[in-house]
């Protein structure tokens, strides 16, 4: 596999290598700031590594995330106010310095950075500044990677960051909407967004405790800093006069629910993969992957995409995982509760929710897919990115892209996205009204359940190949038969005449 250093040019690559041995060259002085994890815990882990045989990242952040559970119990605990803010900042920077080491100052540096730019700039100032700085953090993060270690997988900061990312560009525009609904004006986005605005720069330990919140810096999902401001303060729960707005729900099941979901996913993901791997397990950052090698490649079409389509599914468990554990590991503490509604009645806990596992392997369109899928970032590309800027879908997939980095697998993904949109947008309009009852579990559609799983499968393969050649060689080999399966829809159902509506 080519690296970057083959593609880029002789100038660009010694320019990049002399700014990363420049960044490298404060490493002695952050060194000193790492104080929160006793020696005798790394050792711990390393001979539990010798003893298990994984690798000692993977069990650092596996154990990181399940330690959030004893934390979130003590934050419970905890009085409300600021020790709650205080014990959320550190630790959550120890699970940084137990998880990644030395990389936990980038949190800090770009958490302090972007604090001072809200201190400076007005908010109508730094909802642009802010984001901008983020996204330039992360893309250095990203870049880094990529060029030391392409292809690579091993556990570093641009994770967390990525959670960062969205927690700082979302503030930011939180306290612009604060902002803009005191003094009365008409924006339309600033109003649909009222519910999660700020009205003041949070204090530095209440920032902290949110940027680092030890229940979501690992894996999220990174909720409005409204939502964790009214859990550490108590009026999730309780009005001014310290009496409960409702009947307070038992956080039990709420916890044990996503917990135990979680080990199971786990396993699933353990043992699927295993089964399916997707790359070779033997060299997967250089052999081929088992996809697109000389064994597979001899196997018809459909032996080959029903491999992928098992390969994909049980790495999709991966993500449920983490994404589950996180949602028990804030929901202990009501960090994911909703609240009450007008009537005193406990509305739901899908503050700390970030997968509808069933929701989305069964989803029959593209539109509920997304919405099951990683739902916070879904959020915050809707609120801060999709309703800024009119409605783009472009400038939408494309900031998503970015955000996850520059491996060409993953813009070939999101430009490809628009077309399986296009296709759905058009069947609705000509299809749905002939054969649609508006039941899921209709012949209609489960067909469009299958439908939208097949055709998302075979688009989202370059997203997990991540390099170029290894994309473009996997969709050669179903000779692009989605795309072209795709376009040909589209031409052909566009010349169906629309039906007409029923009048009421």
């Amino acid at each position: 596999m080519v690296g970057m250093e083959r593609v880029l040019p002789e100038f660009l690559c010694k320019g990049i290598e002399r700014g990363i041995e420049y960044a490298y060259s404060f490493e002695t002085y952050f060194t000193p700031t790492l104080v929160l994890v006793p020696g005798f815990i790394k050792e711990a882990v390393e001979n539990l590594s010798e003893t298990t045989g994984q690798d000692v990242e993977t069990l650092e952040y596996l154990l990181g995330m399940f330690i959030c559970y004893p934390l979130g119990m003590i934050m419970l605990a905890l009085p409300y106010g600021k020790v709650k803010h205080l014990f959320s900042f550190i630790l959550g920077a120890f699970l940084l310095q137990f998880t990644i080491g030395i990389q936990w100052i980038h949190q800090l540096i770009s958490s302090l950075v972007a604090y001072a730019i809200f201190l400076v700039f007005p908010a109508k100032t730094a909802k642009t500044l802010v984001p901008i700085f983020a996204m330039a953090y992360i893309t250095a993060g990203h870049l880094h990677r990529q060029y030391i270690n392409y292809l690579g997988w091993d556990m570093d900061f641009t994770g967390p960051q990525m959670v960062l990312t969205m927690k700082l560009y979302s503030l930011a525009y939180n306290l612009y909407d604060g902002e803009v609904l005191k003094q009365g004006k008409e924006e339309r986005a600033s109003k649909k967004c009222a519910d999660v605005a700020v009205q003041s720069l949070p204090g530095i330990i209440e920032y902290l405790g949110y940027t680092f919140c030890f229940a979501s810096v690992l894996a999220g999902p990174a909720f409005e800093y409204k939502f964790y401001a009214d859990a550490c303060d108590g009026s999730r729960l309780y009005d001014k006069n310290g009496k409960p707005k409702g009947n307070i729900p038992s956080q039990v099941w709420p916890t044990l629910r996503p917990l135990l979901g979680s080990l199971l996913c786990l396993g699933i993901f353990v043992v699927g993969s295993g089964m399916y791997p997707l790359l070779n397990p033997t060299d997967p950052q250089n052999a081929d992957p088992i996809i697109i090698n000389e064994e597979m490649l001899a196997k018809p079409m459909y032996a080959r995409y029903a491999y992928s389509w098992l390969a994909l599914f049980f790495i999709r468990f991966k993500y449920y995982f983490a994404w589950m554990n996180a949602e028990g590991a804030n929901n202990i503490w009501y960090a994911g509760f909703e609240g009450f509604d007008d009537k005193g009645e406990a509305k739901g806990w899908e503050v700390s929710n970030n997968i509808d596992v069933i929701q989305f392997e069964t989803a029959p369109n593209l539109k509920t897919l997304s919405a099951a899928w990683n739902k916070k970032t879904a959020n915050w590309l809707a609120r801060y990115v999709y309703i800024r800027t009119g409605g783009s879908l472009f400038a939408t997939y494309g900031m998503s892209a970015f955000w996850h980095g520059f491996y060409p697998g993953y813009y070939l993904f999101f430009m490809s996205v628009p077309l399986i949109s296009f296709c759905e947008r058009l069947g609705r309009k000509k299809l749905t009204p002939r054969f649609g009852n508006g039941k899921k579990w209709s012949p209609y559609g489960i067909l469009c359940i299958i439908t939208t799983s097949l055709f998302v499968e075979y688009m989202i393969q370059p997203f997990q190949l991540l390099a170029y050649d290894w994309a473009v060689a996997n969709w050669k080999n179903y000779y692009f038969i989605g795309h072209i399966l795709a376009i040909v829809f589209y031409v052909v159902v566009s010349q169906l005449p629309t039906p007409k509506t029923k009048e009421a």
